[in-house]
């Protein structure tokens, strides 16, 4: 499965619980994660989505502690399997 379907149903999945999926693009700051996934309730969390069994980068690991540090949830997720308990740790958090 590609990077591609895995974000597609991420996207699909956190329109039908009633939130937004919102594609990231910030100029000058690399690494970002690719989504940011905002959930009724006030609930977010950056995810950036992969191939499976891809790893993250030396500089998303980086951008990875700093929103950590922030306080903020941070999730890489490769797998369509994953996507339901990341969502529901989002909700939960």
């Amino acid at each position: 499965m590609r990077e591609k379907a895995i974000e597609q149903k991420l996207t699909k999945a956190v329109k039908t619980m009633g939130g937004l999926a919102l594609k990231l693009n910030v100029p000058g700051f690399d690494g970002i994660p690719d989504r940011l996934v905002l959930l009724p309730g006030g609930k977010l969390a950056f995810i950036e989505l992969k191939a499976p069994g891809k790893r993250l980068r030396p500089l998303q690991e980086k951008r990875k502690r700093q929103l950590e540090a922030l306080g903020f949830l941070v999730f890489c997720i490769d797998s369509t399997l994953q996507i339901g308990g990341i969502l529901d740790e989002i909700q939960a958090s």
